[in-house]
């Protein structure tokens, strides 16, 4: 892959770049500013911009599309939903939403096996029930979440609004955007202007297991945690971080919300996050990967929280579509069938390895796991390493001002991390700042 320059990919539109940025910025909200690149197409890890440009697509649309691009196993899948029974509402069953919850459930299952019983009071264990909800989206999976736990906190008489309950989130954690969500994220430049959403949300520093010991007591509905803080740019906890919450959400009473939509399904070399971390949440969220490009989102209980909801608690017109649950099925099937879990936690090390290897000044630190990454800078120029990158052929992620995040598709290979790691040095070379910008002398 050659970069800039490089026009062997076919446009699929005749508009120029330029041509649809201006009618984007006339027909969308102006809610994401207007993105530089226009993309037309892509294939396996690669994509082409509307005037032929390849890149190299270290994003994977946020942690979403595992496969790639165009993976023959998700096309099919898709169409051949779509051509059989695209869409029944929850009026209905159809067989791929209940295989895909199943499918779900034994991974969890697995994950689990062993795991909680040696963890606090066993509140759920490896044998307990699980049972799934399915959304559109992770915001989406929160908001049910957020529900789920409401509704077995008001059993024993708390509510998260009215004085009796109060829930703990983290600092700079990312849980979604819509009104339940959004108080959860711990965000105040997205989450101040919206307020106030009618809940007692507290706030604790991330990856502090003390701070949150003070902070939850017998009147804590729940806590809800990333098991890495993604947004924040892919900051890991200490190692125990996750056992000392399931412990003390065991002694407390308090429900346990996992937040692994973009964590979960292969992008830290396991199933799910907390598999490595050997606790079993109360609630998991998924969704990102799960789909492959694909909306969905999942809310799965554990336990006393998998039946929780009665009829007509809770539902989604659009949830647990035919068409979203093949293409999850799809994806699961091929993770399995291709070893990408080992692919993602070897090429994940490589990466990590041959970043922090090339010593450059500019990158202070390498952290994450699998292929989910943060490259922390020593100085704020993410958005223009993002952009130097980009003008050699690279998509990545400026998730902060001084940190890029890095989640390519799991089916990247070594020598395109090599082609990766081979231009870095270059791309870092040009994000430098020079003297009179850091206020040195040259």
């Amino acid at each position: 892959m050659s970069g800039v320059g490089d026009t062997n990919g076919t446009p699929h539109t005749a508009a120029s770049a330029a041509e649809l940025r201006d009618r984007f910025e006339a027909a969308l909200m102006p809610n994401y500013g207007t993105p530089g690149i226009v993309l037309a197409r892509g294939q396996g890890t690669t994509v082409w911009d509307v005037e032929g440009t390849r890149y190299l697509d270290l994003i994977a649309g946020i942690a979403v599309s595992a496969l790639g691009h165009g993976h023959p196993a998700l096309v099919k899948a898709v169409a051949d939903q779509t051509a059989t029974l695209a869409h029944t509402s929850n009026l209905f069953i159809h067989e791929r939403e209940v295989e895909l919850a199943e499918r779900l459930i034994g991974l969890l299952r697995g994950a689990a096996t062993g795991q909680h019983s040696e963890q606090g009071s066993g509140q759920n264990s490896a044998a307990d029930d699980i049972r799934v909800f399915f959304a559109n989206s992770g915001t989406e999976a929160n908001e049910a979440a957020l529900k789920l736990v409401k509704a077995v906190a008001a059993d024993r008489g708390l509510r998260a609004g009215d004085g009796t309950g109060y829930i703990v989130s983290t600092s700079n954690a990312f849980h979604g955007r819509t009104a339940g969500a959004l108080a959860l994220t711990g965000k105040a430049a997205i989450r101040e202007k919206f307020g106030p959403f009618g809940m007692d949300v507290r706030f604790v520093p991330y990856g502090d297991a003390d701070a949150l010991h003070d902070a939850v007591d017998s009147s804590c509905v729940a806590v809800i945690v990333e098991p890495t803080q993604g947004e924040a740019g892919v900051v890991p906890p200490p190692e125990d971080y996750l056992a000392r919450i399931r412990a003390l959400c065991d002694a407390t009473g308090a429900a346990f919300i996992l937040d692994e939509i973009q964590s979960g399904i292969g992008r830290t070399g396991h199933w799910f996050a907390h598999q490595e971390a050997g606790v079993t949440p109360d609630v998991l969220t998924l969704a990102k990967a799960l789909g492959g490009g694909l909306p969905i989102g999942v809310c799965v209980g554990f336990g006393r929280f998998a039946t929780a909801f009665a009829k007509g608690d809770h539902g989604s017109t659009f949830g647990g579509n035919p068409v979203a649950c093949a293409a999850a099925l799809a994806v699961l099937d091929t993770i399995e069938a291709d070893s990408l879990l080992a692919n993602a936690a070897d090429l994940g090390a490589l990466l990590a390895a041959e970043i922090t290897a090339i010593g450059h000044p500019l990158v202070a630190k390498v952290r994450g796991s699998g292929l989910w990454l943060g490259i922390q800078l020593s100085a704020p120029v993410a958005a223009t390493l993002q952009e130097r990158a980009a003008a050699h052929g690279f998509l990545i992620n400026a998730v902060a001002p001084d940190t890029i995040r890095i989640a390519p598709p799991l089916t990247i290979s070594r020598s395109e991390v090599f082609e990766f790691t081979g231009a870095l040095p270059a791309i870092l070379a040009e994000a430098t700042p020079s003297a009179s910008e850091t206020g040195g002398t040259a």
